[in-house]
């Protein structure tokens, strides 16, 4: 794999030493909006709302930034920072509740809005420096709130207004304290980055160290001072992330690594081969091939509930693993590939948001006997920052784009029992699918697409016979975050020939429908 001039020579920077701390209140943009700073070359770290100010003089950030939420500032268990943040002489921007929550401060009102905005509005600017340095007088930005700001001390002036909305931003008029109703991290307001880019550059005075470059470089040099003489073990599955933890670590450490790839019998079709022949490419290092193909299959045998299957394909995954691990010989340290999201859904940050949203098989889900240090150098990334790192490191972009694959495999595709007969039909339609969407050159364009074999017979006519066969459904959707996902709106033309080849190739399909639900409410996968 070669070296790439970013890494190898770029200059040296502190990449944390310019930081701005995102306030969580409950928003579900919280990290949309770390990640749009983070886009300006900045670090960005999301943080529980209730964070002392004596914590973030510690963590000397250059910014701060309330985030959104779904309470009323005026309801008795609403959510409040420490009042000690707005004197630490930092600059503050407050994002809808944020903005609504230093009004309160301050001694403005909030009042339940007698017309409530969800959706595209209009504001009009009336002081366009500073904050809104560069905007038109007039713009479209995206609204999600129920309450308002009605009025605002003195302590504040008014930056803009909509229709309905008469303080639609403010500023404070000593400080470098701002406020705006709308959501700026959103990509439905056109013109949000450049007020993100207002906020961290202009008034907080970053210059942008954040680099992945300089990353790279920085957490090579990391691994090689931790991991010393040791051998490490990787997980490969063939997906971006554990692709990117191997290149750095093979970047490191060389051929101290060695990696373990679990064939469980539930990948796509010919998924093996590949991850060995794209492994082999690109590292020449120790690659173990665990075939356990049977063994799952067994223990999955006459299981149909969702939960269920996910347990016992994790359960058999971490003992192939452990049994395999055993067999290499000074193995100390066990490296993962957690990413930010993953630490901050799980409440494992130091000063993130305490509540857990979900569990994580990244982030503390291998038994503790197994015996290793963890290797998590990923862990302060989002998803696209882990792909544009894949290219600064050398990687094809058919590893470093390839569409996120569920680690129980096509199991939660395959819907009812599964079964060797059944994941072979799957395995064919599912290859079609993704083969006529990067044939049509959407593959760079959506998010993630799929065939899902559906627990449902129909009847149909081929030739002169009637058939009652299985039916398939296709799902691909797009999304910026995967926490939220609409449908892709396929040309007919596409959608036309993923029928036609998967009825006609496929044995025992007669039917293809499309799924156009969005998440929420329905989730991407099946189960």
């Amino acid at each position: 794999m070669p070296d790439t001039a970013s890494v190898s020579s770029s200059p040296a920077n502190d990449i944390y030493s310019e930081r701005v701390l995102v306030l969580d209140f409950g928003s579900q943009y919280a990290q949309l909006i770390a990640r749009r700073v983070r886009e300006q070359h900045v670090y960005c770290e999301i943080v529980r709302h209730d964070i002392t100010a004596e914590r973030i003089k510690e963590l000397a950030p250059k910014g701060i930034i309330l985030s959104g939420g779904p309470s009323s500032v005026y309801e008795p268990d609403a959510p409040k920072c420490d009042p000690g943040i707005f004197d630490l002489d930092i600059p503050i921007l407050g994002i809808c509740y944020g903005m609504q929550l230093m009004c309160d401060r301050f001694g403005g009102k909030v009042r339940n809005a007698s017309a409530r905005e969800y959706g595209h509005a209009h504001i009009k600017i009336n002081d366009a420096k500073d904050l809104l340095a560069g905007l038109p007088d007039e713009t479209d930005v995206w609204m999600s709130h129920g309450d308002q700001v009605e009025q605002i001390s003195g302590l504040f002036r008014p930056l803009a207004s909509t229709r309905t909305c008469p303080v639609a931003a403010m500023r404070h008029v000593e400080h470098a304290q701002y406020g705006i109703q709308f959501h700026p991290e959103v990509t439905h307001t056109p013109l949000g980055s450049q007020i993100l880019r207002n906020f961290v550059i202009t008034i907080c005075g970053c210059e942008g160290t954040w680099k992945l470059g300089d990353f790279a470089r920085e957490t090579i040099a990391r691994i090689r001072e931790e991991v010393g003489d040791a051998r490490v073990i990787c997980g490969l599955s063939g997906g971006v992330d554990s692709s990117v933890v191997a290149a750095l670590l093979y970047r490191a450490i060389g051929d101290q690594l060695s990696c373990i790839l679990v064939d469980n019998g539930l990948l796509r079709k010919d998924e093996e081969g590949a991850v060995i022949s794209e492994f082999s490419s690109h590292f020449k290092t120790d690659l173990h091939v665990v075939n356990a193909k049977e063994r799952f299959l067994t223990k999955l045998a006459g299981v149909t509930d969702p939960q269920e299957k996910r347990k016992i394909i994790g359960y058999e995954f971490i003992e192939c693993f452990k049994e395999e691990a055993t067999k290499i010989k000074d193995a100390k340290f066990l490296a993962q590939g957690t990413l930010y999201p993953d630490v901050i859904e799980s409440g494992a940050a130091q000063d993130g948001p305490a509540a857990v949203i979900k569990l994580h098989h990244n982030v503390g889900g291998l038994p503790k006997e197994l015996g290793f240090d963890l290797v998590e150098p990923l862990r302060d990334l989002f998803k696209d920052e882990v792909r544009k790192l894949g290219i600064e490191l050398g990687l094809p972009e058919d590893i470093v784009w390839r569409h996120p694959f569920p680690g129980p495999g096509l199991a939660v595709r395959c819907l009812g029992e599964v079964n060797e007969e059944k994941l072979a039909v799957l395995r064919e339609a599912d290859a079609i699918v993704v083969n006529e969407i990067k044939s049509a050159n959407l593959y760079r364009s959506t998010s993630q697409c799929f065939a899902v074999l559906l627990p449902v017979q129909s009847v149909g006519v081929m030739g002169d016979a009637r058939t009652y066969d299985n039916a398939v459904c296709v799902r691909c959707v797009d999304t910026d975050d995967f926490m939220t996902a609409t449908w892709s709106d396929l040309p007919y033309e596409v959608l036309a020939r993923i029928s036609t080849r998967i009825i006609n190739e496929v044995k025992g399909v007669n039917r293809v429908c499309y799924d156009i639900s969005t998440k929420p409410p329905a989730t991407i996968e099946w189960e």
